[in-house]
């Protein structure tokens, strides 16, 4: 799995997204582009404004945790057009700019905290989780959607 928190590996995601458009076509799923970067957001948006979104319940916070985050911070990748939590399902059109600039900005705070700054840091549906899982997380939900943006 490549390291988020390694300055090359967060600038090749920044370049991935800086090769997106407005017009980039999806190749599997039901998002747009802007939808997409918007649905990535949330990812950080649990990390850095976590006011935004409301916490699962004690019992689907259990269930997310025995369940759920196996899958999601592992090294496995994610397979083509998997469910989608309520959370993170955009289901209006968004602004492509304002959507990249925030994710980019997202992976460069990230990278700039280094993994010190994330293990044992507990996240909003999975608990507490090492800098592994968290690298693991959220580098394969990047590649997973810019995969399927083709970039």
């Amino acid at each position: 799995m490549e390291n988020i928190f390694d300055a090359k590996v967060a600038q090749n995601y920044i370049d991935r997204i800086n090769q997106l458009t407005a017009e980039t076509q999806r190749k599997w799923g039901s998002m747009s582009v802007d939808q997409m970067l918007a649905h990535c957001n949330v990812a950080y948006e649990t990390i850095y404004e976590p006011q935004r979104h409301q916490k699962p319940k004690p019992f689907t916070a259990l269930l997310l945790k025995w369940f759920v985050k196996p899958g999601v911070v592992s090294e496995k990748a994610y397979r083509q057009s998997i469910p989608t939590p309520p959370m993170f399902v955009i289901r209006s059109g968004k602004n492509f700019e304002d959507e990249k600039k925030r994710l980019i900005g997202y992976i460069q705070k990230t990278q700039q905290l280094g993994s010190e700054a994330f293990d044992g840091k507990p996240s909003h549906s999975f608990g507490k989780l090492s800098a592994k899982q968290w690298n693991n997380m959220l580098a394969k939900h990047l590649n997973h959607h810019l995969a399927q943006f083709g970039v």
